[in-house]
């Protein structure tokens, strides 16, 4: 519980500096001051300014928007196309089934991040190109998960008993089984989340992510990479973002994984 608690706290944080950002942000995150590029923290600029003369925080809280959109569409499109695709395969079994698997294990081959990196290094740097990216792989653990659970349930005897009195497949799926999946499924997308917003925030490391003119933490932990012995509360602050929203997703996952599987504790 405590878990869960943690967990929601630093997401909300983030997701209330994300909606609210025009507001909180001190600074135009656009507006550049070369005169007084990497000044430390103080207590105007609560974390320095970058190698244009940036206020940080704000380049921070604008590119929690990014991290945060990013996250929520790739894993919503990749857990609904994972339900659709696992449970036909599953509830439909032989060859449809077979076909899936080999499908997924063809992308498990790769690493999925790289998978991602091609495709945007081909397509180009864009919003919705690295959205694409994304989605691409991650649907394939959704429908593993979803079909193994699928192929438990179907057997359930409230399930045959609706199959006995003429009930077709999409009904048993959507009356009988999705119901079953929902807490299975919300536990994968937090944990989604997490490795979504390190695979967009390593792409804009790469310049591969979103269109420079955004401000993303990939972006600002790439350009403190390169002044990090002369300022290096610029990459401090990324990289703590990246790590605490992270560690959010985790802690709220497990505890939610806790709290909703009977089997445990």
């Amino acid at each position: 519980m405590t878990k869960l608690r943690a967990g929601s706290a630093i997401i909300l944080l983030f997701a209330a500096l994300a909606a609210l950002a025009p507001w909180i942000a001190p600074f135009d995150p656009q507006t550049l001051s070369l005169p007084d590029r990497l000044e430390p923290p103080s207590l105007t600029h609560w974390l320095g300014r970058d190698d244009n003369g940036a206020d940080v925080f704000s380049k921070l809280v604008y590119g929690a928007r990014v991290s945060l959109s990013v996250a929520w569409i790739v894993v919503t499109i990749s857990a609904t196309t994972g339900l659709l695709i696992g449970s036909w395969a599953g509830y439909r079994g032989g060859w449809a089934d077979h076909l899936l698997m080999r499908v997924v294990d063809v992308f498990h081959a790769f690493p999925g991040f790289l998978i991602a990196l091609g495709f945007v290094a081909m397509l180009g740097p864009s919003f919705r190109n690295l959205i694409f990216a994304l989605c691409f792989t991650s649907w394939t653990s959704f429908a593993r998960l979803v079909r193994g659970e699928v192929l438990h349930l179907k057997h359930r005897e409230h399930v045959q008993a609706a199959r006995a009195i003429g009930a077709g497949g999409l009904r048993i799926l959507a009356r009988h089984i999705w119901p079953s999946l929902f807490a299975l499924l919300l536990v994968q997308a937090t944990f989604a989340m997490a490795a979504t917003i390190i695979a967009e925030s390593g792409l804009s490391f790469l310049g591969l992510g979103v269109p420079p003119d955004q401000d993303t933490w990939g972006g600002l932990l790439n350009s403190g990479r390169r002044i990090l012995s002369e300022a290096p509360h610029v990459s401090f602050s990324a990289g703590a973002a990246i790590m605490l929203l992270v560690f959010g997703f985790n802690m709220f996952g497990d505890g939610l994984r806790d709290r909703l599987d009977p089997r445990r504790g």
